[in-house]
């Protein structure tokens, strides 16, 4: 008898230590209950658990025209040491130099894991010309776009960025359904952005390894959106490629609040007008609100899944025109032909990536962690 009942309060106590969360999750490796403050996904890269991490496959270049294709090659995403590595490569040590400016490159493949990932803006083949070079960098992006997506919660990325010209680090995320219409009206949200040039500086001002940032992306329109009101970024004179630091994210039913090491870097709370006010679309009666049926954390009230990505160059203006560089800018971000001068200057930014020392670890994005818990 009092075993039965000992077991019956040990069940009971188990039950009640579980407090529930607001937190919402879905995927193949989200938890069945979701409890107040657990860790509710995590990696610690000790192995590379390909269940977790799904490969972009495609050229489509991020629909920025930047200048990588994406893989799943050992190359340019693997696990060492407890850690996970994406890593550039170029294009010509695996298929030639002259391929880039004649050959043809279909991603298409028949097995699951190899089909291409986004077919827009020639993402699953294109042809090289000696004007329109095919993607001259290999690279990685790796997503929990089928494993795990969440609603609310705490996020941890331990990171260290990468350094060589160019290179264009981020660790983010995208929403799993669209509920509120396509980009940007979904939202978007970059935990960090980083540059990886050692010495670029615009106005004076050091825009290169030494700047981190986060923002969000809303709007009803791509030509609409607000990213400007919610952008913060945070000098490091040491340079975020030299050490790791700890990226956060607390992301609430009320706020959106983005830290580096503990140190708060920018947060917004909406008002009763949500993000339509917060954006200042609210000046425009013309404009349908697309949230106007959510709550005031529209479009960041539905579940986003998690990215990460070394992206090299690109012409939507990340890298601006103007900035001062050891070696120039060497495309301009209205040319027509952007990858074939960037490929044609690889003399001068090949050698800030020491891709021939220690498995070209400076120009990796190395993520030690990352850890999500439940509010």
């Amino acid at each position: 008898m009092w075993s039965v009942l000992a077991g019956v309060l040990a069940v009971a106590s188990l039950g009640a230590a579980c407090t529930p969360s607001v937190t919402t999750v879905s995927g193949t490796h989200a938890p069945a209950t979701v409890c107040s403050g657990a860790l509710i996904f995590s990696d610690d890269f000790n192995t590379f658990d390909l269940e977790k991490w799904q490969h972009e496959n495609t050229l489509a270049g991020g629909g920025n025209w930047e200048f990588q294709y994406y893989n799943n090659n050992r190359t340019n995403s693997f696990v060492h040491s407890g850690r996970l590595f994406i890593r550039p490569s170029l294009m010509s040590d695996q298929f030639g130099e002259p391929f880039l400016s004649s050959g043809t490159l279909n991603v298409e493949g028949g097995a699951p894991a190899d089909r291409c990932t986004n077919p827009q803006w020639w993402g699953c083949e294109r042809t090289g010309t000696p004007s329109n070079l095919l993607n001259p960098i290999k690279s990685a992006r790796v997503r929990t776009v089928n494993s795990f997506s969440f609603r609310y919660g705490r996020l941890e990325v331990r990171a260290k960025m990468p350094a060589g010209d160019w290179l264009w680090p981020a660790i983010w995320l995208m929403p799993a359904y669209n509920t509120y219409g396509t980009w940007p009206a979904s939202g978007e949200i970059d935990l960090v952005e980083s540059r990886g040039n050692r010495g670029m500086t615009l106005n004076g001002v050091h825009i290169g390894t030494q700047e981190a940032g986060s923002t969000l992306h809303y709007g009803p329109y791509p030509a609409l959106n607000g990213w400007e009101r919610a952008h913060w970024i945070r000098r490091n004179t040491a340079g975020y490629n030299n050490n790791f630091h700890r990226y956060q994210l607390e992301w609430t039913p009320d706020f959106l609040r983005f830290s580096i090491d503990d140190l708060e870097l920018g947060r917004v709370t909406p008002g009763a007008g949500g993000f339509w006010q917060f954006g200042g679309f609210n000046s425009n009666p013309n404009i349908e609100n697309p949230w106007r049926y959510g709550s005031k954390m529209a479009p960041f009230d539905e579940k986003f899944y998690l990215i990460m990505n070394v992206a090299v160059g690109g012409t939507n203006g990340f890298f601006p025109d103007g900035v001062s560089n050891p070696s120039p800018k060497p495309w301009w971000n209205g040319s027509p032909t952007a990858p074939r001068d960037f490929w044609n200057a690889r003399w001068q930014w090949e050698p800030t990536w020491n891709l021939n020392n220690h498995d070209g670890q400076d120009a990796s994005l190395q993520v030690d962690y990352v850890r999500i818990w439940a509010l």
